[in-house]
């Protein structure tokens, strides 16, 4: 029998049937796997569709702006390769399918949009108490109070400086401006009126770029101005690095948010773009509008400059809206007709300083000590005016009385309850000098504890590092530069790589700031303290160089500089000064004289030279420059120096005037009319009531009070002698931001040339007057034609309106009677008299008759009307619209 076990396959058998098996494995598989193909795709299918069905919903409603905010925030928390490639799936089809608007919305919300937002919501959330790199960060939302923001008129620029604007508008009424809300900025009650460019001003550390940084947050975490696409703040500090360089605007906008790289910005024709250029004194670009050539293309390169100027002419990108801030006296570098509305940010009112200083003070009775010290000083009063000056009072004043009570209990006096009103006036800042030396003097110390563990109330000076500092705040206030960069700190000896030794030695006066792409940039906190800096220096380069800082440059040298060389040469700079940019840096440079406030400097200037002799000096010599007739504005601002000398002799003089009632009769100096406008300026009380009789009966006295007047509500001009003189000023203050609503100019002779004198501030946009009288004021034909005009150009202010006594004319009856009919025309109280009867009752029945719901009060008294023109008085008035209540 055979052995089969045994029996073995031949080699090419064996493999033969191992593939032939292998083959029909893989049929059999094959064949499974076909089978279940249609399975597994109509799994595969649904799966897909309904993935794709929901992303699809979700994107239908972004693009429907439903729920948008949670939407774009859900999708790129849970973004994905499978979500980013239905989104690429869905845009092109989209683009295939011609709907190209559809898929850049979808791609802008999803990406370039949520980006941003998320970018620049981590960047303005917080603000910095103190200097940035040092400070300790606050939410925003947590301490930010709105600020006074009011509407201007962008036909007026001022170029003064800005404590004297200070003083001005701490006199206005609120109830007299527009206010506006901050994020409203764009919106006007005129519907018809479209807004591209705004201008927003404000005097340093009044909060201009914290109004931006809480809009720009606002919009980033989706509670305000959602209709706008993209917001790109471009910070002039960090745009002046760029200024030699060729770019795109696209590149601009690239370098300072790289998230936004790929948008294109021209792509849709709703696309509603912000640009908010920030800080537009620190422009160092020249700005040419008119010498640039004109430029529309986004994305090839050309000079910042040119850039800049086209994108707010709006020949590039027309469509964005641009958002402009800046000092005022920068303003004039953008066109008027570039800006289609004018902002101010005015800072705290006297009341809301007082509320400042209550919430800065945790105990109530050193709250309102502070503020009844503050309010004493009416220059320290004014200043706090800004948030800055206010935090700058707060630290010097809560220190003294800090010090005080520790003196208190080491000494066991316990005399813990001196005021600060009981203090010696050594060491109680009453003037501005005082107040900002203390300042110095505080910070200082606060640096030498911090760093060096000093108690000591004796200061260690680093004399070389104040000089060094000094000479940049010098210099560059003289080229009216606030914001500094390397090669300005170099030129002055400063090792930028140890710039911030300096900011720590001087904690809240020097400070460095890093942008975040363009570099780093460095400034003093506020105006005003750079301009006591530079008059710190110039009081330094003297004691040290033996020279004047007005001739160290200068091919003829001094040998020996005398203090009354170095005072009276900057009296002279700061009157030559068309801004006043030296005003406040006078005022510093003559207190830092005083040997009182020199001793606060002990260690570091030099008690030398100091005399009571040089203050009588300078004090004349400044009594002789208001001899010159000098403006209103220079002549206050040396009165605040007479003050910081601690000089009142004119001031008294003309209050022992005042108070004998003896100025309507007597003639007064230019010094003592400048004394007088200055005395009713920073009086107590608000100028409700300006009354010229009591002064003097003449244009002199008018022109060189006009200041006052512009304070005023009320002028009483009245029978006071004057002529078309007095209409030039008077035009000027009704064009100016006043707070001036009534106008009594009755028995002047003012005849048609100062009538028409007077309209070109009538007619201003600016102007605001209610009422106005003149009666009896030798007005004919032509002055009623000037009116007329007045009135069609601003027809919606004046609501009171006398011209009993003057002879108008067939003639300028018709040129008024015209404009009075126009519906804008607000005028509800008309006396009349001095036409003929005739022309005076077509005057009436016109008026009554066109517009019957103007006039409230009308005076014909003087008028033989006869019985047709009565019947047809009689039957307007029993019109119903009629709202004629006086008849006489």
């Amino acid at each position: 029998m055979p052995n089969f076990s045994e029996t073995k396959t031949p080699p090419d058998k064996r493999l033969q049937y191992e593939t032939l098996n292998s083959d029909f494995q893989t049929h059999r598989k094959h064949k499974a796997f076909k089978d279940n193909l249609l399975v597994i795709f109509q799994d595969l299918e649904s799966k897909i569709i309904a993935f794709l069905k929901n992303e699809f919903e979700k994107f239908k409603k972004i693009l429907k702006k439903e729920n948008l905010q949670s939407l774009v925030k859900d999708f790129n928390e849970n973004r994905c390769s499978i979500k980013e490639a239905a989104l690429d799936l869905t845009l092109y089809f989209l683009r295939e399918m011609k709907q190209n608007e559809a898929a850049d919305t979808l791609e802008d919300d999803l990406i370039f949009i949520h980006q941003l937002k998320c970018s620049l919501k981590k960047k303005y959330k917080c603000v910095f108490e103190g200097i940035a790199k040092q400070g300790d960060s606050t939410l925003l939302n947590n301490i930010y109070t709105d600020l006074y923001i009011t509407q201007g008129c962008s036909e007026q620029v001022n170029t003064e400086h800005e404590v004297r604007q200070i003083e001005v508008t701490s006199r206005r009424s609120e109830s007299q401006e527009i206010p506006v809300d901050c994020t409203n900025m764009f919106e006007t009650p005129e519907q018809d009126k479209e807004i591209r460019t705004v201008l927003t001003k404000g005097v340093a550390g009044i909060g201009k770029s914290v109004s931006v940084q809480k809009f720009v947050l606002d919009w980033a975490e989706g509670k305000e101005n959602q209709d706008i696409s993209f917001i790109f703040p471009l910070p002039f500090r960090e745009m002046n690095l760029k200024e030699k360089e060729t770019q795109s605007l696209m590149g601009l906008i690239t370098q300072f948010f790289p998230e936004t790289k790929g948008l294109n910005l021209t792509r849709r024709n709703n696309f509603k773009v912000l640009f908010i250029l920030d800080g537009l004194d620190e422009c160092r670009l020249p700005l040419n509008f008119d010498g640039n050539k004109t430029w529309s293309d986004v994305s090839s390169q050309v000079s910042l400059d040119v850039l800049l100027t086209n994108l707010i002419k709006g020949n590039l990108l027309p469509s964005a809206l641009i958002w402009l801030t800046t000092r005022p006296a920068a303003a004039s570098k953008i066109p008027p007709d570039c800006i289609d509305r004018v902002t101010e940010i005015r800072g705290f009112n006297d009341a809301q300083k007082e509320e400042y200083f209550r919430k800065r003070f945790t105990d109530e009775n050193q709250a309102k000590e502070i503020i009844d010290h503050v309010k004493k000083s009416k220059s320290l009063f004014i200043m706090c005016h800004i948030p800055v000056f206010c935090w700058i009072s707060a630290t010097v004043l809560q220190n003294i009385l800090d010090e005080r009570r520790s003196n208190d209990v080491r000494n066991q006096t316990g005399d813990v309850s001196k005021t600060l009103q009981e203090s010696n006036t050594e060491d109680t800042p009453k003037t501005l000098t005082q107040m900002y030396t203390h300042f110095l003097r505080f910070q200082i110390q606060q640096s030498r504890r911090k760093y060096h563990g000093e108690y000591t109330l004796n200061i260690s000076w680093d004399e070389k590092a104040i000089f060094s500092l000094g000479k940049l705040a010098f210099h560059q206030l003289e080229r009216n530069n606030l914001i500094f960069y390397d090669t300005d700190l170099e030129a002055c000896g400063i090792d930028v790589s140890k710039a911030s030794v300096y900011s720590g030695m001087c904690t809240q006066i020097f400070k460095e700031e890093t942008g975040i792409i363009l570099g780093t940039t460095f400034c003093f906190v506020h105006l005003s303290i750079q301009e006591f800096i530079a008059a710190l220096y110039a009081h330094l380069f003297l004691d040290i160089q033996k020279q004047s800082v007005f001739v160290q440059d200068s091919m003829k040298q001094e040998k020996h500089g005398t203090m009354i060389d170095l005072l009276k040469t900057a009296v002279d700079k700061a009157l030559k000064s068309e801004t006043g940019h030296l005003d406040l840096f006078l005022r510093f440079l003559l207190g830092l004289s005083l040997q009182t406030n020199r001793l606060l400097l002990r260690g570091l200037v030099t008690q030398q030279d100091c005399s009571d002799q040089i203050k009588k000096e300078i004090v004349q010599y400044i009594k002789q420059k208001f001899e010159a007739n000098l403006s209103p504005e220079r002549s206050i601002n040396l009165f605040y120096c007479l003050n910081e000398l601690n000089d009142q002799t004119l001031v008294k003089e003309i209050q022992t005037h005042l108070n004998k009632g003896s100025l309507s009769s007597g003639d007064l100096s230019p010094a003592q009319w400048s004394a007088l406008a200055f005395v009713l300026l920073t009086s107590e009380e608000e100028q409700e009531e300006f009354e010229l009789q009591k002064f003097k009966k003449s244009d002199e006295c008018l022109i060189r009070l006009s200041a006052v007047i512009k304070t005023s509500k009320r002028a009483l001009l009245n029978d006071c002698n004057l002529t078309d003189k007095s209409c030039s000023a008077l035009a000027t203050v009704l064009g100016s931001d006043t707070n001036l609503k009534e106008l009594n100019l009755n028995n002047n002779n003012l005849q048609d040339t100062g009538v028409k004198l007077l309209c070109s501030g009538l007619k201003n946009m600016q102007c605001k007057l209610e009422i106005l009288s003149l009666s009896n004021c030798s007005i004919t034909e032509e002055g009623y034609k000037a009116l007329a005009t007045a009135l069609r150009s601003n027809p919606s202010h004046l609501i009171e309106l006398d011209l009993t006594g003057n002879d108008p004319g067939q003639s300028g009856v018709k040129q008024l009677n015209d404009v009075l009919q126009d519906p804008d025309c607000q005028l509800k109280t008309l006396r009349f008299l001095g036409a003929a009867a005739e022309e005076a009752c077509q005057y009436v029945t016109g008026i009554v008759g066109k517009n019957p719901l103007l006039l409230r009060e009308l005076n014909l008294s003087e008028h033989e009307l006869g019985d047709t023109r009565v019947n047809q008085i009689s039957a307007l008035l029993q019109d119903k619209h009629c709202k004629l209540n006086t008849l006489m």
